[in-house]
């Protein structure tokens, strides 16, 4: 039994791992509309090519490639405030944000992102809100909160989250685009998931995209390439008080 349901029976051939994931998590199956929103936020997070997550797996199976199990773990280990965590602050924002607005409207959500931007400390990073490769738009985006508009999905988190972003880029002065990871975070609220799981929903995605990095090092390694390169790159400098 999982949440209620007959596994052999009700889940087993008629779920799909991300409904599997959603039932595990939301303690139901999702309907065919969530279901397609869902897994699409998951298939947008499995894999962004070789971040220093994926480095982290490729280098740990390099060294270990007996532990499979163990250059996974230090792929999603480094997954933090600046690669994925994104989603979880993102949502967590959000949701305090609806939370606090006085009624659903454009009106009184705009209000709830200037509070939420009064909020954020001077200097410190705004979630879900720039890219290192997307400069000026993350195509991801719009394919996400289009099928999300489409299935009935897009909510008021997600309205939010794009308030937040015009906002944001009037009070800097910029035009930064709304990202791939914080419009993960403003949808999974929408379907209703606490900002506290977040992170482990996309983690379960993430996975995925390790297993799929070290799948490719089995057949054509760079592990060894990376690690010769950066030696040579890299001179020892000795500490300046000791002598050399």
């Amino acid at each position: 039994m999982v949440q209620g349901l007959d596994l052999s029976a009700e889940v087993i051939g008629q779920a799909n791992l991300g409904d599997m994931l959603f039932l595990l998590v939301g303690r139901r199956l999702p309907t065919p509309d969530e279901s397609v929103v869902f897994n699409a936020v998951l298939v947008s997070i499995a894999d962004h090519g070789i971040t220093p997550n994926a480095l982290a797996a490729r280098l740990t199976y390099t060294g270990a490639p007996e532990a499979l199990q163990g250059a996974v773990a230090a792929g999603l280990l480094g997954i933090g405030g600046v690669i994925l965590g994104v989603a979880e602050d993102t949502a967590r924002l959000l949701q305090d944000g609806v939370g606090r607005a006085a009624a659903l409207d454009d009106g009184a959500l705009a209000a709830a992102a200037e509070v939420i931007l009064d909020g954020v400390p001077a200097g410190a990073r705004l979630p879900g809100i720039g890219h290192p490769i997307h400069k000026e738009c993350d195509p991801r985006l719009e394919v996400l909160f289009t099928l999300a508009r489409r299935h009935g999905a897009y909510g008021p988190h997600c309205r939010l989250f794009e308030l937040f972003g015009e906002q944001a880029n009037k009070r800097l002065g910029t035009a930064l685009p709304l990202n791939a990871a914080g419009a993960a975070g403003a949808i999974l609220s929408d379907l209703g998931f606490s900002w506290k799981i977040v992170r482990g929903i996309l983690l379960v995605a993430r996975a995925a995209g390790m297993v799929g990095h070290l799948a490719e090092e089995q057949e054509r390694p760079i592990g060894w390439a990376v690690w010769r390169e950066i030696e040579q790159r890299v001179a020892y400098t000795a500490p300046a008080d000791q002598p050399t």
